[in-house]
């Protein structure tokens, strides 16, 4: 009885600072091929800004999944979505058509193309650069982040020519998370076949044409990727597939595979060890420039010890900005390099340095590591040079 009556409150709180989410279709006038005027029939996506006090002018397009047959938007929308205004990023959840509903490709290719083009033709309203636009998606929706991904050029036939249309649909960065890729393998998902090409489902050239690891370009946007071990849903093959083909056109990506996990966990903030992909996936974007246009600059640099080269060790940049890019470099016989493209912003830094405890005569730890920190200021073309004393 305590235990329940302890909830009551917190269950109240929480129902109280519910607020209506704007509604914004992605054609006002009506959507290209669409059946009917229901909500089934138009696209929209739910308007989520990032707070003003924390906004730093990115944005993410959010996909749900569902197999193209439904949408879990709560915990791969909604959830997403505020994990997203945390971290200042504003986000639009994507209520795409479905297959359903009797829609199949490429309407779902048009509709996800215009929300991205959207959110770029309402930049100036809402505050966004459009030059970091972004888009992740879930399961069946990361099928439709990877077309984003990769068919962005494609033009829809029945696609509308306005001047939202005028815009670029290639996203800035596309995370396609525990995502169905192949839809000619045994190891895709049928379901999400059957739904998207509906008639057309055994259709060798449509199949080839949507398996999304065979449309990777080097035009591909920086890719990141979340899965798990245990997924018998939607096989790891898809993710590993996705990111091999990226890896053979050159195209920056990153990939994380846990062990533990069914398909479908979305954000998972209450597991202890499946609840960190969220932090690496912030991580990856604060470094991938996404959360800050600040200029970069490469770094050079030495490392010494009471005036001896350290032989080994890290160096983590740390900008007063949160958004700012985070680099590490590492440390060898003193010297230290970042090209421009991962290098640190201009300006001060909190630098923490971490060196091997043999470089210390006498210098014992539990780890055989030691660490300090120390302030500098980075200016372009200028090396560091650190004299740490012990």
């Amino acid at each position: 009885m305590n235990f329940r009556l302890s909830l009551l409150p917190v269950l109240i709180a929480l129902s109280t600072f519910g607020a209506e989410v704007p509604k914004l279709p992605l054609w006002p006038n009506g959507a290209p091929g669409a059946k009917g005027q229901t909500d089934k029939d138009q696209p929209w996506v739910d308007v989520w800004l990032a707070p003003q006090d924390k906004a730093n002018g990115a944005a993410f397009v959010v996909a749900p999944g569902g197999g193209y047959g439904g949408l879990a938007a709560d915990h791969e929308g909604v959830q997403v979505a505020k994990y997203f205004n945390a971290l200042g990023v504003s986000a639009f959840v994507l209520h795409y058509r479905l297959g359903s509903a009797g829609y199949h490709y490429p309407i779902e290719l048009m509709d996800v193309q215009r929300a991205i083009r959207l959110v770029r033709f309402k930049a100036g309203e809402y505050a966004l650069d459009p030059e970091r636009v972004g888009i992740i998606g879930f399961s069946a929706g990361g099928h439709l982040t990877s077309m984003a991904a990769t068919l962005f050029d494609e033009k829809p036939e029945g696609m509308t020519n306005d001047a939202v249309d005028q815009l670029s649909a290639r996203p800035s960065v596309a995370c396609p998370t525990y995502p169905v890729i192949s839809m000619k393998d045994d190891f895709g998902h049928m379901g999400s076949r059957k739904n998207l090409l509906g008639p057309n489902a055994d259709n060798a050239a449509l199949m080839e044409k949507t398996t999304t690891s065979l449309q990777v370009t080097d035009k591909t946007p920086p890719i990141f990727i979340f899965q798990t071990d245990d997924d018998t849903v939607v096989p790891a093959e898809n993710a590993v597939n996705f990111y091999l083909a990226c890896r053979k056109h050159k195209v920056p990506a990153e990939l994380h595979i846990y062990k533990p996990g069914p398909h479908g966990v979305g954000l998972m903030q209450g597991d202890p060890v499946l609840g960190t992909w969220p932090q690496h996936l912030a991580a990856w974007l604060r470094n991938q420039g996404f959360f800050s246009t600040a200029k970069r600059t490469a770094v050079t640099g030495k490392v010494t010890i009471n005036g001896q080269p350290v032989s080994w060790g890290a160096i983590a940049f740390e900008n007063a900005d949160t958004n700012a890019p985070r680099p590490t470099a590492r440390v060898m016989k003193g010297n230290f390099k970042l090209e421009a493209a991962n290098g640190a912003v201009v300006g001060k830094h909190k630098l923490h340095v971490t060196y091997s405890a043999a470089d210390v005569p006498g210098l014992d730890t539990p780890d055989g590591t030691a660490q300090q920190t120390v302030e500098a200021e980075l200016i372009e073309g200028q090396p560091l040079v650190l004299d740490l004393k012990r």
